[in-house]
Order: structure tokens, then C-alpha cells, then sequence
């Protein structure tokens, strides 16, 4: 399956450059280096990438300019790894578009896993298998097999997590989710109670729809509890 995956790994130190270029091929993956931004645009315009491992501190067009490029009309997952560690840094990072967040030094291991990690919850989202059925709220309309989803008939742009919570959400109408059911069930891993993730990720959703329709209301906080569909 790996060597269908390119990553796309973008830092101007030539060193961590290499070490992560052939950790990434020994796992199989197809990998492109770029050494700043704008070599790294270069790079996005010609060809697809299933993920991009990303450092700030770029020549050029900078880590965050190029996340905010990336997300204009692309979905696969950003890891930046970076020397900062504000926690204020990793929330910015977050809005901006950014997946995942690794520290610099960083343990191998831990870079290995996160990019499976992030690989497997993009290959699901981008699987065309599913049943071509659309879920449908008030004015929200979403489908599962296209990856669409309307607002007010206006077509919005979510990232993969976004329509995952969205789209959790919506299947369960019900339901009182709180962070930890939310991250472990869109993110697939341990809620260890960080819940910046889980918060960036669902105020830029409600974002997102509000923008589309600001007149109507689509996710309630139940306070202490969690997140419903209103």
C-alpha cells in the first residue's frame, strides 16, 4: 500500500531533511524534498501528496503561509514539526489547517507513528467505498460517498476531520458526545484530556456552518457534557 503514498517533506535543515526523507522511505513511502516554501508550492501544484511533513522556519513562503495555501482547495494532513512549543503556537497552528504537531527533537518512533496515524484516517476518508447516501439536517446536506457536504445549498470546505465530527454528529442525532468520545472516535487514538485538539477542530466546524447560514443554529454545547446536533 506505501508506495502509493507520497509524502511531501518540507524543512530547510539538510540534515533532519535526509533523516526524515529515508525514515519515510524505509517505511516505503514515496518521498519528495523541499528545502522552502515556495520550492515546496512548487511541488503541491504538480503533483498529489497523501501528507506533508512541515518545519515554520522556512526561506521563502513560510510554514504558515504554506498551510494556509495548502488549505485553500487541499485535504491531506499537515504535520508540523517545529522548535516551538507555545501552547498558544500549537492552537494558531491548529485554525490554521495544521493535523498534527511534533516537537523538535523529536523521537523517530513517535514521527513514524503519527504519520500512520494520520495516513490511515485520511485513506478512510478518501475511500470511495461507502454507500452513496446522503445524511441530511435542517439545511445541511452531506454526502458520504462524494465527501460533499451543503449548507444553505452552498457548498463548504471541511477538512477530513472536520466532516468525520460532522458527520458522527449527524448519524447520531441523539447523542451527547463528549471530547473523549469525539477524539477517540475521529482521531482513533487514547483521549489522554487534551482538548485544544478536539476544540479547534469543532469551533472551526460551527465556523465553517455558521458562515454558510448564520441564521440557524446546527451544534449545541451541553455544558459539562459535551456536543449535540441541536
Amino acid at each position: 500500500m506505501n508506495e502509493n503514498i507520497n509524502i511531501l517533506i518540507v524543512e530547510d535543515d539538510n540534515g533532519i531533511n535526509t533523516l526524515l526523507a529515508k525514515l519515510m522511505e524505509k517505511k516505503g513511502y514515496n518521498v519528495v524534498q523541499a528545502y522552502s516554501g515556495t520550492e515546496a508550492m512548487l511541488h503541491i501544484e504538480a503533483k498529489d501528496f497523501q501528507l506533508v511533513i512541515l518545519d515554520l522556519m522556512l526561506p521563502g513562503i513560510t510554514g504558515e503561509e504554506l498551510i494556509k495555501n495548502i488549505r485553500k482547495d487541499k485535504e491531506m494532513p499537515v504535520i508540523v514539526i517545529s522548535a516551538k512549543i507555545d501552547k498558544k503556537d500549537k492552537i494558531e497552528l491548529l485554525n490554521l489547517g495544521a493535523d498534527d504537531y511534533i516537537t523538535k527533537p523529536f523521537d523517530i518512533e513517535e514521527v513514524c507513528a503519527r504519520v500512520y496515524s494520520n495516513l490511515r484516517r485520511y485513506t478512510k476518508f478518501n475511500n470511495n467505498n461507502s454507500t452513496n447516501e446522503n445524511l441530511i439536517y435542517k439545511d445541511i446536506v452531506l454526502n458520504k460517498e462524494t465527501k460533499e457536504v451543503s449548507v444553505n445549498g452552498k457548498n463548504i470546505n471541511l477538512t477530513a476531520r472536520e466532516f468525520e465530527i460532522l458527520e458522527l454528529l449527524l448519524m447520531h442525532p441523539k447523542k451527547v458526545f463528549s471530547k473523549a468520545n469525539l477524539f477517540e472516535s475521529v482521531w482513533g487514538e487514547e483521549y489522554l484530556g487534551d482538548d485544544n485538539t478536539v476544540n479547534v477542530h469543532m469551533s472551526n466546524l460551527r465556523s465553517k456552518l455558521q458562515k454558510a447560514n448564520p441564521k440557524e443554529e446546527y451544534i449545541e454545547t451541553i455544558w459539562g457534557m459535551g456536543y449535540k446536533i441541536v
